[in-house]
C-alpha cells in the first residue's frame, strides 16, 4: 500500500514569520509587514491558524499570508504602497472605495492605496502577496510616460489572471519567487536583479488596467535621430551597471514610448535589444579573457544581466557563431 505523498512545502518556506493561533500574535505580525490593522475572526472559536512567510528581492516585497480560517481584515488606506494579492485557494470578498470583487486563483486584487480597504477571506484562503512601494512604481510609471504623474496610479481592483498580459507578469513573479526559495544567484547580481524588477513594474502598468493605461498605449510622435545618437552613446558608455529603458528615456529628455519609436524608426531594433547586444558583446570578451578553471559560462551571463543560461547560450551561438563554452575553453 502506497503512502500518501507528502504535499509541497507553501511558497517561502524558508522565510516564516510567524505560524499562531493567536489573533493578537497574526495581527501584530502582519501589521509589521504591512501596516496596522483590525483582524477579526468570522468563527465561533475566535482563533486563527495563521502562517506569514516574507521575503524580499531587490525593491519587491513578497508574502505568502494563510489565516486558516475566515477572518475580516480592515486596514483602512494602505498609503504609501500597492498591494497585488493573489489567491492560491479559496476566495475573498474585496471592498476598496466604492468597487467590490470576489477573488479567486482565477482574480487577483489590487487595491489603490489611498482608498479605504476592507477584506474578507475565507477558510483556506492562502494568497501570494506582492509589495510595491508607492513611490518606487509612481516613479517608474513617470519616467515610462517620460513626464510627472497628476494624480495617483490607480488599477482596476480586479486582476484577470487569465488574460495573456496578466499571466505574462505573473511568470516573472514566479520567477522571483523561485529565485528567492532556492536561494538564486539573480539577487546578487545587480545587473540581473534590476532587469527582473524592471519587467516586473513595466508589465504590471502595462497589463493591469489603470488610469493611465490611455497615455501608455498612445502612438508617440516621431523623434529626431540626434536624442537616439545620444541614447545609443550611453548604452555603450553604461552597459556594465544596472540599466533599464527608463534611465535612458530620461536622460535623453523623452517619454519610454518615444524612446522606442526613435530606436525603431533610427536604428532597427528596439532599446532592450540594443542594450542586449551591446552586453552580448562585453560578455564575449569577458569569456575570451576568462580563467576556465576559476569562471563560468553561468557567472558571466548573469554578470551581464542574462538570467537564463541556455537562452543566453541561443543568443550567443547566433551572434557569435559557436557556444559560449567553446568560447571560454579556448
Amino acid at each position: 500500500m502506497k503512502s500518501a505523498s507528502t504535499p509541497p512545502p507553501p511558497p517561502l518556506a524558508r522565510f516564516e514569520r510567524v505560524h499562531t493561533t493567536e489573533v493578537d500574535e497574526a495581527r501584530t505580525a502582519v501589521g509589521e509587514a504591512f501596516c496596522p490593522h483590525h483582524l477579526i475572526p468570522l468563527h465561533g472559536t475566535g482563533q486563527v491558524d495563521a502562517r506569514l512567510h516574507s521575503a524580499r528581492a531587490g525593491h519587491i516585497g513578497l508574502h505568502y499570508l494563510d489565516y486558516g480560517s475566515s477572518v475580516r481584515i480592515a486596514p483602512g488606506e494602505l498609503s504609501t504602497f500597492y498591494l497585488i494579492q493573489i489567491p492560491l485557494a479559496g476566495k475573498a470578498e474585496v471592498r476598496c472605495g466604492g468597487d467590490r470583487i470576489v477573488s479567486d486563483p482565477g482574480m487577483a486584487s489590487v487595491p489603490a492605496p489611498d482608498h479605504l480597504l476592507e477584506m474578507r477571506w475565507s477558510e483556506h484562503n492562502p494568497q501570494l502577496i506582492v509589495r510595491i512601494e508607492r513611490l518606487r512604481l509612481e516613479d517608474h510609471l513617470s519616467r515610462m510616460l517620460g513626464r510627472p504623474l497628476s494624480e495617483p496610479i490607480r488599477f482596476d481592483l480586479g486582476m484577470d489572471l487569465t488574460d495573456p498580459g496578466i499571466r505574462s507578469w505573473r511568470r516573472v513573479v514566479d520567477l522571483l519567487v523561485d529565485e528567492v526559495d532556492g536561494d538564486g544567484e539573480i539577487q546578487n547580481e545587480p545587473i540581473a536583479m534590476s532587469e527582473v524588477e524592471r519587467l516586473l513594474l513595466s508589465r504590471l502598468v502595462l497589463a493591469q488596467p489603470n488610469n493611465y493605461s490611455g497615455l501608455l498605449h498612445r502612438r508617440p510622435p516621431r523623434v529626431a535621430s540626434r536624442p537616439i545618437r545620444h541614447a545609443a552613446e550611453l548604452i555603450q558608455a553604461h552597459a556594465s551597471e544596472p540599466l533599464c529603458v527608463e534611465d535612458v528615456a530620461e536622460a535623453v529628455g523623452l517619454s519610454v514610448r518615444a524612446l522606442q519609436e526613435g530606436f525603431r524608426r533610427h536604428l532597427d531594433t528596439t532599446p532592450m535589444n540594443y542594450v542586449r547586444e551591446v552586453r552580448l558583446q562585453r560578455a564575449h570578451d569577458d569569456l575570451v579573457a576568462a580563467d576556465p578553471t576559476r569562471d563560468s559560462v553561468t557567472d558571466i551571463a548573469l554578470r551581464w544581466g542574462f538570467l537564463h543560461a541556455g537562452r543566453f547560450s541561443v543568443l550567443y551561438r547566433e551572434r557569435f557563431g559557436e557556444p559560449p563554452s567553446v568560447t571560454l575553453r579556448r
